[in-house]
């Protein structure tokens, strides 16, 4: 069976869309997911504080993916993206959260997906406070994430 895309006509949701529903045929034929779970709360993200990913928007055209400590830009404050999603096996949850490991940015965002990447909530922190309760912290759980602002549902 031959499928022709043309996915440079998709529009920006229906590609992030696209993927997930690739991932997850993915995993759920070879039982590991393809690792875009950030690269989709990064978009997600830049949606839910009003900017895109797109160059000239919530990217700068010199950004690569190895920009250190931020993933985005609204205006002038730069955000850093953490998401955490449970495998698809029966019975999984999030129990981890991984730390920033950087204070190049003004906010942290936090994205909960459910095994389908629907986005479940999403958590705001501003560095200063995010710094204060967590920097002496060696783990953080989803209940430390919800410390933050809700910006999701």
């Amino acid at each position: 069976m031959n499928i022709l895309l043309r996915v440079s006509e998709l529009e920006d949701d229906q590609l992030r869309d696209l993927l997930a529903v690739v991932a997850l045929e993915w995993e759920k034929r070879f039982s590991v997911a393809p690792r875009i779970t950030a690269d989709i709360a990064e978009y997600d993200a830049a949606k839910l504080v009003g900017t895109s990913l797109r160059i000239g928007k919530g990217r700068r055209a010199g950004d690569t993916a190895v920009t250190r400590g931020v993933d985005f830009w609204k205006d002038k404050i730069a955000y850093q993206v953490k998401s955490n999603r449970p495998s698809g096996k029966p019975g999984s949850r999030v129990t981890l959260v991984n730390k920033a490991t950087n204070y190049n940015w003004d906010r942290l965002v936090w994205i909960l997906y459910d095994q389908n990447y629907r986005i479940q909530e999403a958590w705001e922190f501003v560095q200063d406070e995010y710094r204060r309760l967590f920097e002496s912290r060696k783990r953080l759980s989803p209940a430390d994430m919800r410390r933050g602002m809700r910006i999701f549902p």
